[in-house]
């Protein structure tokens, strides 16, 4: 298992959030604010197999935009889960 945690730009957090539960994915959101000049994040907390990362970053790069040039558009971890539970 595998723990991805992206940090998108607000704006983009909608269509991502309706991707990702189209695709199957239970999403955690946490609104975050952060750089320089303290523009509004999201951050996405997803469980998944490591199989379906790839996946994950492909949808990501086409619904996630730069709002400036050479600025990218999402922050990608992805860490080792040991266990994955929902009580």
């Amino acid at each position: 298992m595998k723990l991805m945690t992206v940090i998108i730009q607000d704006k983009d957090s909608d269509k991502v959030l309706e991707a990702l539960v189209g695709m199957g994915f239970s999403v955690t959101r946490v609104a975050s604010t952060g750089g320089f000049l303290q523009k509004g994040n999201v951050t996405l907390l997803i469980g998944l197999e490591a199989s379906q990362v790839e996946t994950v970053i492909s949808m990501l790069r086409s619904r996630c935009t730069a709002s400036e040039p050479n600025r990218h558009a999402a922050t990608i971890f992805v860490l080792d889960m040991s266990d994955y539970l929902k009580v």
